[in-house]
C-alpha cells in the first residue's frame, strides 16, 4: 500500500486517482500507524518549504517519516515540493530546515528573460541509471519558483533546461523525488509511475 501523506499542502487528489488509475493500492493519511504499515511513501506538495515543514513538524511526521525512510528504509517518492522538502536547507520565503536526508539547499531560479514560475511542458534529461532512464527526452509538466541544489551531483536523475540546467529529479538508495508532476504529466507521467512502482 502506498501512503499518500496528508500534510495540508499538495494535490491529493489528482495523486491518488493517478494511482487508482493504476490499480495501485494507496491511501490518503496522516495516520501514523497506517504509514508505519504502509510499503511505500509518497510525499506530494504543492506550497512554500518554511510552510510544508512547519505541517509536517505539527503533525509529528518529520520525525516519523525519516524514521521509516532513512532508518527502515521504506521506499519513499516526492513529487514537487515533496522533492524539495527532503533537502537540508529552504530558502522560501525564508532560510529554514528541511527533512535533511539529502545535503543540499532549496534556491529560487534566477533567470534574465524566462518567466517564473518555471510552468507549463518541458523535456527532461536523464543522467546516471535511475528510473527514468527510458524517459529521456520525455515531456513532464512542471510548476515551481524554487529548484533544489543538491551537494552531490551523482544523486541526480533528471536535468531540465530553462535557461540554465535545473535538477528535475533525484534518486538515491530508496529515494525517488520529481520536481515534476507525473499525475499531470498525462501519458508519460502515468507511464513513469508505473514503472516505478513495478520496478520496486
Amino acid at each position: 500500500m502506498v501512503a499518500i501523506i496528508d500534510y495540508g499542502l499538495g494535490n491529493l487528489a489528482s495523486v491518488q486517482k493517478a494511482l487508482s488509475f493504476l490499480k495501485i493500492d494507496n491511501k490518503i493519511t496522516a495516520n501514523h500507524d497506517e504509514i508505519k504499515n504502509s510499503d511505500f511513501i509518497l510525499l506530494p506538495g504543492v506550497g512554500s518549504f518554511a510552510h510544508g515543514m512547519q505541517n509536517l513538524k505539527e503533525k509529528g511526521l518529520d520525525v516519523l517519516l525519516t524514521d521509516e525512510v532513512i532508518g527502515k528504509k521504506k521506499k519513499f517518492l516526492g513529487i514537487c515540493l515533496g522533492m524539495q522538502l527532503i533537502a537540508e536547507t529552504g530558502t522560501e520565503p525564508f532560510v529554514s530546515p528541511g527533512l535533511g536526508w539529502i545535503k543540499g539547499t532549496v534556491n529560487k531560479i534566477e533567470t534574465t528573460n524566462l518567466r517564473i514560475p518555471h510552468m507549463g511542458w518541458n523535456t527532461i534529461e536523464t543522467v546516471n541509471q535511475s528510473y527514468l532512464t527510458e524517459f529521456n527526452q520525455k515531456d513532464f509538466y512542471f510548476i515551481h519558483s524554487y529548484h533544489f541544489v543538491p551537494d552531490n551531483q551523482r544523486m541526480i536523475a533528471a536535468y531540465v533546461n530553462y535557461e540554465t540546467n535545473l535538477v528535475a529529479a533525484i534518486q538515491h538508495d530508496n529515494i525517488f523525488a520529481t520536481q515534476f508532476h507525473p499525475e499531470k504529466s498525462q501519458t508519460a507521467g502515468l507511464a513513469l509511475l508505473k514503472h516505478y512502482f513495478e520496478s520496486c
